[in-house]
């Protein structure tokens, strides 16, 4: 009815333009049954082309900021081709799953009544200590696994309610869930064993005399010999007792020399040439021992170890529980998503082409190339 008001009235403007001796008049009758354009409830601007979703008007921006971190970082160290190509599938898939929320919700909302809010914030929060308890509560422990999938709270909780309205929704749609197989722990546990493990790390100070920055003074002797006769006296200084640190700023060329050599601790295999050597010489000595002279290239070290932690690797049946909790959050993610795609690609969107390309310009835009 609103379409065919409408388009009387562009009729009849057409006809008073066309006819300026003529005067069309209305009655207020008839201005009456003319209706009115919608000044209430509009939805925000956003600046731009918006998608309209069952009732509801999704914004260029509610899909591009929560992508824009990402691809600030990312445009330093792409073309545009790559750019856009990156672009175009996180903004797709950021529609999808906004769209599929709104399709969700509303048949939901449907089945479950108005108060359906109060009662999904309880069973979100109900799944989040579960997902805690499954790692014996331990909280950090949870996050960090949630890091690793991609995820931090708030969007978990966001990926909770959704699989909740869709499990609720689509029972019958997705398959029920099997349990986990022992076999499929063990594979999992093998493939992300690193996941699952303490790095080694070593700490120590280190007086690093090279060659190449003496002077010599005395007649037929090299810097290589005057190297190892300073390093000699340094250790018998040490053995001794004088301070590690005060003999480093005296006669270390290293780079942490002002800092009394002491180094940050370091995984021993990022250990580069000619420093690799003092890896293996901290396997041989325990924290306060000194070990030294060690000869590499142009290099004389002698090296205090301050700490050291060997590789640890978790055994599995103290992360069988975790192992659990992953597969199954990856199982669940699946269905979800595929659910989500499959709701999306039947549903009637006007105009999606065209504000996926206004969002990929907006993101663009945002990041300034």
């Amino acid at each position: 009815m609103y379409k065919s008001a409408i388009l009387t009235l562009m009729i009849l403007a057409l006809t008073i333009g066309c006819s300026s001796s003529k005067k069309q008049k209305y009655t207020e009758e008839q201005l009456q049954l003319i209706p009115q354009p919608q000044t209430t409830n509009l939805p925000k601007a956003s600046g731009g082309l918006v998608l309209a979703v069952s009732g509801h008007t999704v914004t260029a921006d509610e899909i591009v900021l929560p992508l824009l971190d990402y691809f600030q970082k990312y445009s330093q160290k792409s073309d545009l081709a790559q750019f856009r190509h990156e672009a175009q599938r996180a903004v797709e898939q950021s529609i999808v799953s906004k769209v599929a929320g709104i399709l969700i919700y509303e048949q939901a909302k449907k089945n479950a009544g108005d108060d359906i809010d109060e009662a999904l914030e309880k069973a979100v929060e109900s799944e989040v200590r579960r997902f805690i308890i499954s790692f014996e509560g331990n909280y950090a422990k949870a996050e960090q696994a949630l890091k690793q999938m991609g995820y931090d709270w708030d969007s978990f909780r966001e990926y909770q309610r959704k699989m909740i309205l869709s499990q609720s929704y689509i029972s019958s749609e997705l398959p029920e869930q099997k349990s986990v197989t022992y076999s499929e722990l063990i594979e999992y546990y093998n493939k992300m064993k690193e996941d699952f493990s303490t790095q080694a790390k070593i700490e120590f100070q280190l007086i690093d005399i090279q060659h190449d920055k003496l002077e010599v003074s005395e007649p037929n002797v090299t810097q290589f010999e005057k190297a190892k006769k300073i390093a000699k006296i340094l250790v018998r200084r040490l053995d001794a007792g004088r301070d590690f640190a005060e003999l480093a700023k005296d006669y270390s060329h290293g780079h942490r020399k002002a800092f009394g050599g002491l180094w940050k601790p370091t995984n021993p295999d990022s250990l580069a040439y000619p420093y690799n050597v003092l890896a293996e010489h901290a396997k041989k000595i325990e924290p306060g021992q000194i070990a030294g002279p060690i000869e590499s290239g142009n290099h004389i070290f002698i090296m205090k170890l301050i700490d050291k932690q060997d590789q640890n690797v978790e055994p599995f049946e103290n992360v069988q529980k975790e192992i659990e909790a992953k597969i199954n959050f990856e199982r669940r993610k699946t269905g979800i998503d595929k659910f989500n795609a499959k709701l999306v690609r039947q549903a009637v969107i006007a105009n999606k082409n065209k504000f996926v390309i206004f969002c990929i310009q907006r993101l663009q835009q945002m990041c300034n190339i």
